[in-house]
């Protein structure tokens, strides 16, 4: 696929994307579904958690072959409507 007019990206690439959210099991859950609902391998996705100091707080970061800015406009909504996630960068 050749790039869109709305991006700057070339399609397909490798995309990584962070989630922030509380330290929670359905933070996880919420992440391997969304990945599950949106990426069509999901053997593909490289998936990396990582504590806060405290512990209250968990980082995501997910690592996907993305293949079109519309998969991954509509991976970072699904992630946004966690109620576990704090924030999608």
């Amino acid at each position: 696929m050749a790039e869109g007019p709305d991006t700057l990206l070339k399609f397909p690439c490798r995309f990584p994307i962070k989630v922030m959210g509380e330290a929670h099991p359905e933070l996880l859950e919420a992440v391997h579904a969304s990945i599950a609902r949106h990426v069509a391998d999901p053997d593909s996705v490289s998936v990396t958690q990582r504590a806060s100091s405290g512990g209250n707080y968990m980082g995501v970061t997910i690592t996907l072959t993305a293949v079109s800015q519309e998969q991954l406009d509509a991976l970072y909504r699904d992630l946004g409507q966690c109620a576990r996630v704090r924030m999608v960068l």
